[in-house]
């Protein structure tokens, strides 16, 4: 069971139609979730933190995603599972990307390098202990820096119903064509920051392949709020048995303000 990479999947594509803008997001942002499966049993929870650093003396956002199983899940399914990204203040590209893995006993310790000026991706598996050279294609996003790249290059005030947006993702040692339809607008009713609000947002439908963790093509679903933010408030995901769902619970740093409805 993969919690933590459905929640990253799901998190990272959300806007529609090219436009660069005002950007969604500054430094010190951060988000926590909570998540439960088929909808009441608590699984765990994840973060995603933002900081601007310099890489190799470029100035970069760093991206640290970390998640965790929780109750009754953690003592007999553990997972802690920590995402890095690495990625281009300006253009969004990343450099560096880091997936550390724990889910089970099932561990993953990979680092991959991006040279975008020769599509080349340096994928460093530390726990194999091997190191191999992929193509990359153009403008390639990893699995984080993809849902900042999109809050920023992407508008979403034109978009029309069945509109679909697609990228292209590298993940292990793959490029990986990722398409998202825009399925309507909703208002829903969420708890964030300890108050019960009404929330403007966009819903959208990212596919993915099935197979042993998902349980069809389109078993996502996510609700994103209708600002200037574009976080992510609900993901919603069919598996093979049972659903898992992720919650904004907190967050803080937001660049511009979040518009709500107290309930």
């Amino acid at each position: 069971m993969k919690k933590q990479l459905l929640f990253f999947i799901a998190i990272i594509s959300f806007q529609v139609g090219v436009s660069q803008q005002e950007s969604a997001f500054k430094d010190g942002e951060w988000f926590k979730f909570r998540m439960s499966y088929s909808g009441w049993f608590k699984a765990g929870e994840a973060t995603l933190n933002i900081k601007e650093k310099k890489l190799n003396g470029k100035p970069v956002y760093h991206v640290v995603g970390k998640g965790k199983t929780t109750g009754l899940i953690n003592a007999f399914f553990k997972v802690r599972d920590r995402y890095e990204s690495y990625f281009d203040t300006n253009t969004g590209l990343p450099y560096k990307f880091v997936r550390k893995i724990d889910e089970g006993g099932h561990t993953k310790d990979i680092e991959i390098a991006f040279d975008h000026n020769i599509k080349k991706a340096e994928v460093n598996n530390k726990k194999r202990k091997t190191l191999k050279t992929v193509d990359i294609d153009t403008n390639v996003q990893d699995l984080v820096s993809a849902f900042y790249y999109l809050r920023n290059n992407y508008n979403t005030n034109q978009i029309k119903v069945g509109d679909v947006v697609k990228l292209s993702m590298f993940f292990d040692e793959e490029n990986y064509p990722f398409k998202l339809k825009f399925l309507g607008r909703e208002t829903i009713k969420t708890t964030v920051n300890g108050n019960r609000v009404k929330v403007k947002t966009l819903k959208f439908r990212p596919y993915v392949m099935a197979g042993r963790v998902f349980k069809e093509e389109e078993s996502l679903t996510l609700w994103v709020s209708a600002d200037k933010n574009k976080i992510p408030l609900k993901i919603k995901a069919d598996l093979a048995v049972g659903s898992l769902r992720a919650d904004l619970s907190q967050y803080k740093g937001l660049k511009h303000s979040f518009q709500v409805q107290f309930d």
